[in-house]
């Protein structure tokens, strides 16, 4: 691709899969110096980018804005175009805009052997951030073996100071799909536990996640801005979460990550990605029952989460 030429890549959301954009962006401004690179992301995203060096334009799309106003704000001569999404919208942009787009493959067949257990023994899917790069083979980038980045503002980083206690344990007890949560109280017998040892605790997650983990002693920092959240997790001696889009931010601001997996699993694809973590799971035979959780467990047990002991935990945060 000739220098200076303009790259377009789409991912609309969710939290995490954007931040795993992170390592192909990376090496494309490496391989390419020159080149602008234009990402399209929905508002509710794009603060985890905004300081980035890797992207040139931040395009968002905004709550209520149809596909087709987007498309009109993004008429350019890309020289390349990504779809890092493969949904009906990015689909639908993709006709409007024209051109030639790469794209990269979902697995779904083999994401469904894996969950029906016919799978043979270690088959595993490529994680997510290195599938990624299917869609710029043509661009000439491997993955570099390096983790997510999000890159913290100065702003952000002050503002997290001002209540967050630098080298606390941050617990994000949330995650959108309720089978993929820790019961709370877990969360409130671990942040006891670590209370206990003298550590401080801050309790990090969406506005309204404040029910998962309402203890005595912690800080809370609930309903924070994207950036902001990002220092509060930079500024953390180690990060405990769910499979969720905050696990995938802590391993981006570089904290060490103790993941706690129960209807998931790493060979899904979307485990923490080439930084220092532990998961803790159950080898049940039930397990994974869905890519993604969901509201309740199918055989109504949620023993994957609810068998994962604080103490364990606990344990895994201080060898962090």
């Amino acid at each position: 691709m000739p220098a200076g030429h303009a790259i377009l890549v789409v991912r609309f959301s969710s939290l995490g899969d954007v931040i795993l954009t992170t390592p192909l962006l990376r090496t494309i401004r490496r391989a390419h110096p020159d080149a602008d690179v234009t990402f399209v992301t929905k508002r509710a995203y794009a603060e985890v980018l905004t300081d980035s060096p890797y992207v040139t334009r931040l395009v968002t799309l905004e709550p209520g804005e149809s596909v087709r106003a987007l498309a009109a704000r993004l008429r350019a001569p890309f020289a390349w175009r990504l779809d890092l999404h493969g949904s009906l919208r990015s689909y639908a942009l993709r006709m409007l805009l024209g051109g030639r787009w790469g794209s990269y493959p979902k697995r779904r067949r083999l994401r469904r052997r894996l969950i029906s257990h016919r799978a043979p023994a270690g088959t595993a899917l490529p994680h997510v951030a290195e599938r990624y790069f299917r869609a710029a083979r043509g661009l000439g980038v491997t993955p570099d073996g390096g983790p997510p980045e999000v890159h913290v503002s100065s702003a952000a980083a002050a503002r997290a100071a001002e209540f967050a206690p630098r080298g606390a344990v941050v617990l994000a007890p949330g995650s959108r799909q309720a089978t993929k949560r820790w019961p709370p109280e877990r969360w409130h017998a671990l942040a006891q536990r670590l209370l206990a040892k003298g550590y401080g605790v801050i309790g990090l997650g969406s506005a309204g996640e404040e029910r998962l983990l309402d203890t005595p002693g912690i800080v809370p920092a609930f309903g924070l801005p994207l950036g902001v959240a990002a220092g509060v997790l930079a500024a953390a001696r180690a990060v405990v979460a769910n499979d969720s889009g905050l696990m995938h931010l802590a391993t981006a601001v570089g904290t060490p990550v103790v993941a706690l997996f129960g209807p998931t699993v790493r060979a899904l694809g979307s485990g923490p990605y080439c930084a220092p973590s532990t998961v803790v799971e159950r080898p049940l035979a039930c397990r994974p029952c869905s890519p993604y959780g969901g509201p309740v467990c199918p055989l109504g047990h949620h023993r994957c989460m609810i068998e994962i002991a604080a103490d364990e935990v606990e344990t895994a945060v201080l060898a962090a």
